[in-house]
């Protein structure tokens, strides 16, 4: 099993950006095991509130548990940051002054082989961040035709080997059910062209990406939390949004352009921030997020 407490991925960045003092309200829209809340929730005291949000019961409880001596200063929410409004609606908050997305997927799920989010432990082929969801990644892999496959892997994982995968899975699972993380790695690897096998990223990479977003819908949530969370930041509230491909980064980029053209927004980092060298080396699943700031006008 991997740590308990997720690495936050530029902390103090976050923190630095959210221009945190006391009595502020923040929303950590994804709270994981608290890693960035706690440095949050110590720089808004006192009278600061937090509210922490998260589909994972799992990482929830871990927070909850680690932040435990802030008392009710502390709000936690099993539920979706696409359903903010209503969130912040039932705890009759109108506005906030910060908010934080952070869009990685922590190493306390990552090493959890019953979740069977990674291809480095043998385990079901879950992928759920919330376990009372219907679909799972063996009912994707099992029930999906070939196309539907191959353009999932493609969308989501921008694979390019996307057509042979699904072509292998397909032929596997007529043999019997592609039931474990291991399974799919496995068939992955052999779809894949010798001589590309060996890049820096396991050959597996790419689909386990585009499974697990297929599996929690997570780039449809992404420009829509985006979109409420700003209507709900006070004047000169800041966003931060922590992304870790490409796909993420693109929709959080063009939300902010369309916010800052109507005027509703700034752009506070024209560039994304990416991680000092001294962090990648601490934590090298640090190494490919990218931090976009705004601010409400």
């Amino acid at each position: 099993m991997a740590e308990k407490f997720h690495i936050p991925v530029m902390l103090q960045e976050v923190i630095d950006y959210l221009n945190l003092g006391p009595g502020k309200i923040i929303v950590d829209a994804t709270i994981g095991t608290g890693g960035h809340s706690k440095g949050i929730i110590e720089r808004i005291m006192p009278a600061g509130k937090l509210i922490g949000i998260d589909r994972d019961r799992d990482s929830l409880s871990v927070a909850r548990q680690r932040l435990r001596d802030f008392g009710p200063a502390c709000e936690f929410v099993y539920g979706n940051f696409v359903d903010i409004d209503d969130i912040l609606k039932n705890l009759n908050i109108k506005k906030i002054d910060g908010i934080l997305f952070d869009l990685g997927l922590s190493s306390y799920q990552l090493g959890d082989p019953n979740r069977g989010f990674s291809f480095q432990y043998e385990g079901p082929l879950d992928m759920r961040f919330d376990r009372n969801s219907f679909i799972s990644a063996y009912d994707l892999i099992n029930n999906l035709n070939e196309e539907e496959i191959s353009t999932m892997l493609l969308t989501f994982g921008e694979e390019r080997w996307h057509n042979r995968i699904a072509h292998f899975l397909v032929e596997e699972r007529q043999k019997r059910s592609i039931a474990t993380t291991r399974e799919l790695s496995d068939i992955v690897v052999k779809a894949i062209p010798p001589k590309y096998r060996h890049y820096r990223i396991h050959p597996a990479t790419r689909t386990f990406q585009a499974v697990r977003i297929a599996v929690n819908r997570e780039l449809e949530t992404i420009g829509a939390g985006i979109t409420k969370a700003i209507e709900l930041l006070d004047s000169q509230g800041r966003i931060c949004v922590i992304s870790f491909h490409s796909l993420e980064d693109r929709i959080v980029k063009f939300t902010f352009r369309k916010f800052a053209a109507s005027g509703n927004i700034k752009i506070i980092t024209p560039k994304p921030l990416i991680p000092q060298v001294a962090e990648i080396r601490e934590n090298p699943a640090s190494r490919s997020s990218k931090l976009r700031v705004a601010e409400k006008l």
